[in-house]
């Protein structure tokens, strides 16, 4: 808290600077930039459109001469009132000007002429019997004439620096942070609603008022603000500052639970199953819009928990839960295979065949969703383990319409792709067969991926399956190469490009054994020689 001071004050030995101050539009009392006040001064000028609300309390000004004497003005009980010093009015002997006309003639003032003092008084009018003088950090200084009643009801903190020394009038409160907050937190000290006064206001400034009620121990304050902060919705950025306001208040003996269960819950429900229920709603969407949606945002939001160090130890509980629901796809998918490849499927009028068929374009493409979550948390291995070993699927991928099945060979491109940029690390023997398992139906398919799938990229997916051919024994490379050599020649264009991956194993095999060769024979007619090299270096030995 800002430290306050305790002094006895006699008439004319208080030593106070000029600042401006005005009032917004909710009767609020605030400390603004010079420019902003600049604002306010022109705002009241009555000569202006005037607005339907309620208008801020009357502010009276006068200029000294000689000597500065503060006049009190007229305000009702509940505002406080402003005398600034420093400002001008005109009286009787200035023919033809009203104040604000001439007001508004006058030029602007200019910044380092403004005042930088004013005394605000509270409650009725001559009755206040105290004072608070607020010292800002940038120069600016308030003098408040208040109750000490009033603040000793309110403000704990006021009312134990009071009781140490009986009899003073006057309080000093050094180094105010937010000397605009201060005013108007002690000028709801006078409110009897204060959760009333706070709509409207935005979430930002009510923890500015939350912070001083604190300082002071202005519990009633303090507690209209967290009834607040605990109706209005947070927007960006408002959430982590709320959540760390009011957890520094959980000593403070005032009610904060409501407002933190905003972002924690105390019922205590396991995490798979929330994650698990979660999933299983996205996989069993039929609208095709709100499941794609709902896609993204879920594998947006993994993909930021992924991200947190302290995630590590739930990882094992999702990909748990993942590998549940792939298990689950994978064999509803083989059963509405099993069902499109039954003999007759195709002589079924399209009414029954469709259904079919969307069935299967949507496990596929849930199972694609899971594959993707599974390869940014780098768990996909099993994965491509389970995919390799679907010989029945694949098996009957062949015996289905390339319109039913080639959303199929979207997964088995993805894993290629994935090995390719190592973002899976199977073993060898799951490589292997992984190509000799979906391979062929997936080049089977590739001219209607080109033309019928709008996320295929026929280079990344070309690159991916070279690249994972050459992961395998130089052998089983030669196999598969060659056997792609025989498709591409016949399909061209319909088939995957492969000269890369091609060009790499001819200079496996052709290339690199005579280099070696070549490069043995160098280093043997090199040791060869040598002798004779030292021989000629040193003729003299």
């Amino acid at each position: 808290m800002a430290e306050i001071r305790l002094t006895r004050v006699e008439q004319g030995q208080t030593k106070i600077r000029n600042v401006p101050i005005a009032v917004t539009p909710e009767g609020f009392w605030c400390c603004p930039s010079p420019v902003v006040f600049q604002k306010t001064l022109k705002a009241q000028n009555p000569l202006n459109k005037s607005r339907p609300s309620s208008s801020p309390p009357k502010i009276n000004v006068q200029k000294r001469q000689t000597q500065v004497t503060e006049r009190k003005p007229t305000l009702t009980p509940s505002r406080p009132g402003i005398i600034s010093d420093d400002q001008r009015t005109f009286g009787p002997d200035t023919p033809g000007l009203s104040a604000p006309v001439a007001a508004e003639r006058a030029p602007r003032p200019k910044i380092e002429n403004l005042p930088r003092k004013v005394a605000i008084e509270f409650g009725e009018p001559g009755t206040s019997d105290m004072k608070v003088i607020l010292l800002g950090k940038q120069g600016f200084c308030v003098k408040l004439s208040v109750h000490k009643n009033i603040l000793v009801e309110n403000s704990r903190y006021i009312a134990d620096k009071l009781s140490e020394q009986s009899g003073l009038s006057s309080l000093e409160i050094d180094d105010c942070e937010d000397v605009e907050i201060y005013v108007e937190t002690v000028g709801l000290m006078y409110c009897k609603e204060i959760k009333q006064r706070l709509i409207k206001q935005s979430v930002s400034r009510v923890l500015r008022i939350l912070k001083v009620a604190e300082l002071l121990g202005f519990n009633s304050c303090m507690q209209s603000c967290l009834e607040y902060l605990e109706a209005v919705p947070w927007v960006g950025e408002e959430e982590e500052k709320v959540v760390s306001s009011v957890l520094r208040l959980q000593g403070e003996g005032i009610g904060v639970t409501p407002v933190l269960k905003r972002v924690s819950s105390d019922i205590s429900r396991s995490p798979k199953d929330t994650l698990s229920q979660i999933i299983d709603l996205v996989l069993k969407s039929n609208e095709e819009r709100g499941r794609r949606e709902m896609k993204s945002i879920v594998l947006k939001l993994l993909r930021e928990n992924n991200s947190l160090p302290s995630y590590a130890g739930s990882a094992d509980i999702c990909n748990e839960t993942l590998y549940s629901s792939c298990k689950s796809c994978l064999n509803s998918l083989l059963s509405w295979f099993r069902q499109a490849a039954e003999p007759g499927f195709a002589d079924k009028p399209m009414d029954r065949k469709e259904p079919v068929v969307k069935q299967i374009a949507l496990e596929a493409d849930n199972l694609s969703w899971l594959v993707e979550i599974l390869v940014d948390r780098q768990a996909a291995d099993e994965f491509a383990l389970l995919w390799a070993g679907q010989q029945e699927l694949a098996t009957l991928h062949s015996k289905l319409p390339i319109v039913s099945r080639y959303h199929v060979s979207c997964i088995t491109a993805r894993l290629f792709v994935g090995i390719g940029r190592g973002e899976l690390l199977p073993s060898k023997d799951t490589r292997q067969l992984l190509l000799q398992t979906w391979l062929e139906p997936l080049i089977n398919d590739y001219s209607w991926l080109q033309h019928g799938c709008r996320s295929f990229d026929r280079k990344v997916v070309e690159e991916g399956i070279g690249r994972t051919i050459l992961t395998l024994p130089l052998e089983e490379q030669q196999s598969i190469l060659l056997s792609w050599l025989g498709s591409f020649l016949k399909a061209g264009d319909n088939c995957p490009n492969l000269q890369r991956a091609f060009e790499v194993w001819w200079r496996r095999t052709f290339i690199r054994p005579y280099m070696e060769a070549q490069g043995t024979l160098l280093q043997s007619d090199s040791s060869m020689t040598s002798p004779v090299v030292e021989l000629k270096k040193y003729p003299h030995e």
